[in-house]
């Protein structure tokens, strides 16, 4: 018997639409890349970019973004696909889970970059303006660990324990039926929700322009996922007896607070515009070309009304009747 308060596994982690099997765990990640692009957009555009100008951007970074995500997890764990009889095909299978947000850190950094290049947005203007989303889609995409029931902590007897079925692969053997699990899904959740409104709150107090609210991201979710990859049971491999993922977790830690540094000194003024110089977006101008296009519009439609008026004049002077 569980605990009244433990969190149960979901009975189901899919479901099939006609010929198509729906995932969960993909919904979850869509939702979350959808958040995460309506809230950047919202930031940017309030600070003077132009509308919908994220959407260029993310069409580069959420697919390398996914790629660098599935590469890193299947780098870090590959005792679960590299071994004899394995199918390789596996290795491509992102909705059984195993996606590694630094993997998808590097991968969507680099879209990022190009996505900025092409469109002449500052590469940490969009940073900045992505952070607190980051941590929205993060957390969103944690149901859908909930739903694999997967990368679950270490058994314990507090009342909101984690209910894992024995039959589950990832039980650890040896323990009874019944054993409840640290819910790390959920702790992420929580630790990554509250980073969203210290970032939004610490943006009311300080000037986080520059790459430096990007910057508190990776300290506060570096941070928090130093301590929830501690407690997790789920196997990975181990450098000087640490997981990796706490050793990037650090790494992470340790580039926010340079890169916040860095910055502080390098940029002591008010980011003008999110665009580099000679980029900018100007709305009087799209309002211009606007007008320039009604103007043409009317200007053929005169034309095509003084054509019809001659052919009416052509027509009453020299027609069959005269």
């Amino acid at each position: 018997m569980f605990a009244p308060l433990s969190i149960p596994s979901p009975e189901w982690s899919y479901f099939d639409l006609g010929p198509f099997r729906i995932h969960a765990y993909a919904l979850c990640i869509l939702a979350g890349i959808v958040a995460a692009t309506i809230m950047t957009s919202m930031r940017l555009t309030k600070r003077g970019a132009e509308p919908g100008i994220v959407l260029d951007i993310i069409l580069w970074a959420v697919p390398l973004g996914i790629i660098g995500a599935r590469i890193y997890h299947v780098l870090t764990h590959p005792g679960d696909y590299f071994y004899p009889g394995a199918d390789l095909l596996r290795t491509l299978y992102i909705w059984e889970g195993g996606n590694a947000i630094f993997g998808a850190l590097i991968g969507g950094a680099i879209g990022a970059y190009i996505g900025c290049r092409m469109t002449g947005i500052r590469f940490w203007s969009f940073a900045d303006a992505l952070a607190p989303g980051m941590l929205l889609a993060q957390a969103m995409g944690r149901l859908g660990n909930w739903f694999n029931a997967e990368l679950f902590g270490l058994p314990t007897t507090l009342p909101w324990g984690l209910e894992i079925s024995q039959s589950n692969p990832a039980f650890p053997v040896g323990l009874p039926e019944g054993t409840l699990f640290h819910p790390t899904f959920l702790y992420e959740i929580i630790w990554n929700l509250a980073g969203v409104a210290v970032i939004l709150l610490l943006e009311r107090k300080l000037t986080l322009r520059w790459g430096k609210a990007f910057a508190v991201y990776l300290i506060w979710y570096g941070l928090g996922r130093s301590f929830f990859e501690a407690i997790r049971v789920d196997p990975s491999e181990m450098f000087l007896g640490v997981r990796t993922n706490i050793w990037a977790a650090w790494l992470a830690v340790v580039i926010g607070i340079v890169l916040f540094i860095v910055q502080s000194r390098r940029h002591t003024g008010v980011e003008i515009s999110p665009y580099v110089p000679g980029r900018e977006w100007n709305p009087d101008d799209a309002d211009i070309e606007s007008d320039n296009a009604d103007s043409e519009e009317d200007d053929h439609g005169d034309g095509a009304a003084t054509i019809q008026s001659t052919a009416a004049a052509a027509t009453s002077t020299h027609g069959p009747n005269s």
